[in-house]
């Protein structure tokens, strides 16, 4: 009944979701095109975007399919786990949310005095997603400015207390969201996530170019599904090809994060519900995360989020 009474007073009841953005979308922000993003300019952060969050990162990628939000997962954890940090984990892929069933979080989120709602929490991890709100099998046919108007209330629009990181599971593609998330949140840094082939690293190169062009520092590159280990014989083979996130890393002028396997215990336990950082914490999987993990800490220390220059994206 609480959710209910908030989702009535903000103009945004599930079951009439779509008429309630349309209805508002002439008032909505209109969003760049890439030939405006040029006109990006450095403004100083005098106050975080999200109140009581210190950093904000971006897991992107330049097109699905490349195990992106495993690798939110699995980070957002071991941020949490290995570094001692109180870590928030938002779902921003509106069309494909995929969070609800790797945090094994089910149900609708409890709504707070103020009228906003109160991330689901699991594995000290605390969640938001759009597929808290939506029936699992149901389609979000959306059109833009009804996706930004969900962000909006999936990001400040949510109680989500004091945390040191909140990591931001991306859509893949550099559209609409990906510039307005740039724009509204002002992001501490983003990481991007590919396969070794070919076709995904040009998607990727894209994806790290469209951080640039909005002036957000690209804290590395992570290589997944960088080869696979036979569970019989112990053989190693390259199914993607090899080095390939390396070699771009290299050529882009980006640090390199690591490489994470291709296994079938990081699917199995991803379907499961139970991120393999905590179902295997002692595997060469969880280590590779892990480590990571620390790579990010040091990136954001040596940024230091005080002294950084954030976009203002010219409409």
């Amino acid at each position: 009944m609480a959710l209910a009474r908030l989702l009535s007073r903000r103009r945004w009841r599930i079951s009439a979701y779509p008429t309630a953005l349309e209805q508002s979308a002439k008032a909505a922000p209109r969003f760049v095109t890439t030939s405006v993003v040029d006109k990006a300019r450095r403004v100083p952060a005098t106050q975080p975007s999200i109140e009581g969050i210190k950093d904000i990162i971006a897991v992107a990628s330049g097109k699905g399919g490349v195990g992106k939000s495993t690798t939110a997962v699995n980070l957002a954890v071991a941020l949490g786990r290995r570094c001692g940090l109180k870590v928030g984990l938002l779902d921003a892929d509106i069309y494909g949310p995929s969070i609800p069933t790797m945090m094994k979080l089910q149900g609708k989120p409890e709504v707070s005095q103020d009228l906003k709602m109160v991330p689901m929490e699991n594995y000290g991890v605390k969640c938001m997603s759009i597929g808290f709100l939506v029936d699992k099998d149901s389609p979000i046919v959306w059109r833009g400015p009804m996706v930004m108007s969900a962000l909006e209330k999936l990001t400040r629009g949510v109680t989500w207390g004091e945390l040191d990181i909140l990591v931001v599971d991306m859509p893949p593609g550099t559209g609409d969201a990906q510039l307005s998330i740039s724009q509204r949140l002002q992001l501490t840094g983003a990481l991007i996530v590919s396969t070794p082939q070919d076709i995904a690293l040009l998607d990727a190169r894209r994806g790290a170019n469209m951080f640039r062009k909005v002036e957000v520092p690209i804290l590395g590159l992570i290589e997944n599904m960088s080869c696979f280990k036979c569970p019989y014989c112990g053989q190693h083979s390259h199914i993607f090809g090899h080095g390939g996130a390396l070699r771009t890393a290299n050529e882009m002028n980006m640090e390199f994060l690591g490489e994470i396997p291709l296994e079938l215990e990081i699917r199995r336990t991803s379907d499961e519900g139970s991120p393999i950082v905590i179902s295997a914490p002692n595997s060469a999987v969880s280590e590779a995360y892990n480590d990571i993990a620390s790579k990010i800490m040091k990136r954001l220390q040596k940024l230091g989020k005080a002294n950084q220059m954030h976009p203002e994206i010219l409409l």
